[in-house]
């Protein structure tokens, strides 16, 4: 590894974090430079050749995603991979569109950054050398319409990048996932993020018209063409020209009007219904389905070239079910824009309430919390949400839950223990089995007043074996009056 393979540069006005990565890079024989602002990086990154730049995404003299731009600008081979304490889809999406390389927070895990450092040095030995040129990205803002593709989970975090990387370009887009999941959404924030976004972003559900005016909704008719058609009528595709075209639940629609889709896609023209001049439109084509497209394709219900020219770019959404970390985001989003409407006042998750949430099977996904947080709304009115705000089944599921829940929380108890046990080699079981004894025959001794007899029944064994134990291991007479 030469010299100018082996530098690092770290950007932060921390300089804590800056002393952590400098010294934990250096155990791994990287060369390491640093600097606390800005201006200073990229003085530096003049002056020297970096494997990777990683840098921070708030600090007070430049924000890192201007640094970002900037290096990205001046250096396009550079690979920047961007810090922050807040891993927010704002961020996130932003920080990839930018191009950045990749996105951690902090605390960092040393895996990870050793990681994708292993990733760089590999991509470097083995790519050709990348164009000089970087493509000019036109900054972008971010709508109301899109802030509720909320989570901090690992998947989240992996889709808001390929939303960042992808936004910019023209190529067609699947998103798949069960209902609920925040498909049109994540459509949405595509549009909003990409160069299309002053133009019109046009949605259309195949499900739920019928097969006879599906294809008159996507293309328009001429005067004429059918019963009815008393005017001409432009269709969703004239009317996302210059824009973004969603074709939700796109697995529902019928072989022969798949057949004219892919004709769009190839060409970028299509035939009003009745009519026999070609129209031209520029539109990017989003799909997105809840069903198998591959078993689709098996029983020849969906075309296998119409599905490879939509899945150029694959999101797959997670069930929530998969990512309840992201649960008590979702529902405080939900609490924040609908207490206006449905409560009296201030309206907060209760302790309880969020235990149960971060619980539940979600088989409805997103829009099923949704549902459940504004019913929560009305029945609270105001302060905090408890468990009888809830719909009956899940406190129900809550319950049932319950041995589930204790075995989770005794393997935690376990792991610390080991974690924190200092005994002698040899005598681990012994002493985790004694802990768990004491603590067991003082609860026990407690809700039987210290009534040993009492407490022998209950535990099943002998009143002398329970005597010889509280006399073994201690445990005080004086807050428990033998009988």
């Amino acid at each position: 590894m030469t010299e100018e393979q082996n530098k690092i540069l770290i950007v932060d006005d921390e300089k804590n974090i800056l002393w952590v990565l400098k010294k934990g890079l250096e155990k791994k024989n990287y060369l390491v430079h640093t600097a606390s602002s800005a201006e200073e990086a990229l003085t530096q990154l003049a002056d020297n050749q970096y494997l990777v730049m990683f840098s921070d995404i708030f600090m007070e003299e430049t924000n890192g995603l201007e640094l970002l731009e900037q290096s990205r600008k001046l250096f396009p081979d550079l690979k920047v991979v961007m810090m922050t304490a807040q891993d927010t889809m704002n961020n996130t999406i932003e920080a990839m569109r930018l191009g950045a390389y990749d996105y951690i927070t902090k605390p960092f895990d040393f895996d990870e950054i050793f990681r994708l450092i292993d990733q760089i040095e590999t991509a470097r030995s083995i790519s050709a050398p990348a164009s000089a040129s970087s493509t000019q990205n036109q900054e972008v803002g971010m709508q109301d319409s899109t802030s509720a593709i909320i989570g901090k989970s690992r998947r989240m975090q992996e889709i808001f990048k390929t939303i960042g990387k992808s936004a910019g370009s023209d190529l067609s887009v699947l998103i798949t996932g069960e209902s609920g999941t925040g498909k049109e959404m994540v459509a949405s924030t595509l549009h909003q993020y990409s160069h299309r976004k002053d133009q019109p972003f046009i949605c259309i559900n195949c499900a739920a018209i019928s097969r006879e005016l599906l294809e008159s909704e996507l293309f328009g008719h001429e005067r004429g063409a059918f019963t009815g058609a008393v005017e001409t009528k432009m269709g969703k595709f004239q009317q996302a020209n210059g824009g973004t075209l969603f074709l939700d639940e796109i697995g529902d629609m019928e072989l022969p009007l798949q057949a004219k889709i892919l004709r769009v896609l190839q060409n970028n023209e299509f035939y009003r219904v009745g009519g026999k001049d070609p129209i031209t439109v520029d539109v990017r084509v989003v799909a997105a389905t809840n069903q198998n497209l591959e078993d689709m394709m098996n029983l020849k219900q969906f075309r296998e070239d119409l599905y490879h020219r939509l899945n150029v770019i694959h999101i797959d959404m997670p069930p929530l079910r998969e990512r309840l970390e992201d649960v008590p985001l979702l529902a405080n989003h939900f609490i924040a824009r609908y207490t206006k409407t449905l409560a009296r006042g201030k309206v907060y998750l209760s302790p309880d309430v969020e235990h149960i949430l971060s619980r539940y099977h979600w088989s409805g996904n997103i829009r099923e919390l949704e549902n459940v947080i504004k019913r929560a709304l009305m029945l609270a009115l105001s302060g905090p949400i408890l468990p009888e705000h809830l719909p009956p089944h899940l406190q129900e599921n809550d319950a049932a839950n319950d041995d589930g829940q204790w075995d989770e929380r005794l393997d935690q108890l376990i792991q610390d223990f080991l974690l924190h046990n200092n005994s002698e080699e040899g005598t681990l079981y012994e002493t985790l089995i004694q802990k768990v004894e004491k603590h067991l025959f003082e609860i026990l001794l407690d809700k039987h007043s210290g009534k040993q007899v009492a407490t022998a029944k209950v535990l099943g064994i002998n009143r002398n074996t329970l005597k010889r134990k509280i006399d073994s291991m201690k445990i005080s007479p004086k807050k428990h009056k033998p009988v």
